[in-house]
């Protein structure tokens, strides 16, 4: 059995929300302080999708992912550059910094709830396993996590879903 390839959307930690932490210097859930450093290398910036180079000026702080009001919505450390960067080369494939790098892909229905299609993966051809998680209409997001310390690294989204999202919130009021 083959999986059919559904295009998808990588999305990082919107622009905005890392605007409003960087000018307030505390994270946007629980007000707690951010803390600035300086990268010893491989941290994991959220902001642009690929591991920090020796010496780049970072920041660490708490992150809560866009989810639905739910049980399963969670708070935790992320690094970003200190500065506004650039965002990442692409959104439309996998970053390939982090290809190789093992992952738990964690899907979410509409109401926010953990989905059973949720899996580890070895970071190795990771469109086939998003391809195959996404193929199940009942899966409206992925997160992917680090697999250690379960931090969150970026939302995957199905690309028609990702421009519905985009218009959407173009015509807000």
């Amino acid at each position: 059995m083959t999986t059919a390839i559904v295009a998808f959307q990588i999305r990082p930690i919107p622009v905005d929300v890392l605007d409003q932490v960087r000018a307030r210097g505390v994270d946007a859930v629980s007000g707690t302080p951010i803390e600035h450093l300086v990268a010893g290398g491989g941290e994991p910036l959220r902001c642009c999708l690929r591991d920090a180079s020796p010496g780049e000026e970072a920041i660490l702080f708490g992150y809560e992912p866009p989810l639905p009001t739910s049980p399963y919505r969670e708070n935790g450390a992320v690094f970003a550059h200190a500065e506004s960067c650039p965002g990442p080369n692409s959104t439309q494939g996998y970053p390939r910094d982090w290809r190789g790098r093992p992952q738990v892909l964690r899907a979410y229905d509409m109401r926010g709830w953990i989905h059973e299609a949720s899996r580890t993966h070895d970071g190795q051809d990771p469109e086939r396993v998003i391809a195959a998680m996404l193929s199940n209409p009942d899966v409206t997001q992925i997160h992917s996590r680090n697999i250690v310390y379960g931090c969150y690294m970026f939302t995957i989204t199905r690309a028609a879903d990702s421009l519905a999202a985009e218009g959407d919130a173009d015509s807000g009021p």
